[in-house]
């Protein structure tokens, strides 16, 4: 495969491959092309930590409106952002 298609379907697989919940072969297919390949590795590191960073958060922290507003702008989430009446 080339090497644009495996980022892809690293991509595509990323959330399942970090909860652990695909097969050995596909993992191990994963691992062989995060080790010749530096920007997914980045990308699985990211990953991880974010959701590391997230669930050691023991108290629930508030976004300003106007940060979380641009925050799900910038990430393409305008659909989710509740506007203040």
């Amino acid at each position: 495969m080339k090497k644009s298609h495996n980022c892809g379907s690293l991509l595509e697989s990323l959330s399942d491959y970090v909860d652990g919940e695909l097969g050995d072969a596909l993992c191990e297919e994963i691992e062989r092309h995060m080790a010749d390949c530096d920007n997914c590795r980045i990308v699985v590191d990211t990953f991880k930590k974010t959701i590391s960073l997230y669930q050691e958060t023991s108290e629930k922290t508030t976004i300003p409106i106007g940060v979380r507003e641009r925050l799900f702008h910038r990430l393409d989430l305008d659909d989710f952002i509740q506007k203040e009446n």
